[in-house]
């Protein structure tokens, strides 16, 4: 798991419900949680910080998620750091291609609102 002091998870997200709930369910988890908007926001704050977890929403296209999850599981920092992707339940195609660019987990967007607290818990070494 993760070693460093600091429990810090980035979510790539521009859903406004979405940034609700996950900075509620991070704060539950005694996480922080910071929002970036950029392709080179994610990779510079990944490089950096060695956040625990990035949330990726799939359909973001403004940052291109495929090239952001290969982008950074071809880097030797980055490919640890865990990735998880949300989408629609009907994206069988995106979310093949997501994991086969790297993404840890890809699910749907209903069960990841579902399970986010979980995940959250998971990540943080709080169980």
């Amino acid at each position: 798991m993760h070693k460093l002091g600091k429990k810090k998870i980035l979510a790539v997200v521009e859903d406004l419900m979405f940034t609700v709930k996950i900075s509620d369910a991070a704060k539950r988890a005694g996480l922080e949680v910071e929002f970036v908007k950029s392709e080179r926001d994610v990779i510079e704050k990944a490089t950096q910080e060695k956040p625990l977890l990035i949330i990726l929403d799939l359909n973001f296209n403004a940052v291109q998620p495929l090239k952001l999850i290969s982008t950074m599981k071809s880097d030797g920092e980055m490919k640890q750091i865990s990735v998880i992707g949300y989408l629609s339940h009907v994206q069988g195609e995106l979310k093949q291609q997501a994991q086969e660019a790297g993404a840890n987990i890809v699910m749907a967007r209903s069960a990841f609102s579902q399970n986010l607290q979980q995940i959250l818990k998971r990540h943080s070494g709080v169980v």
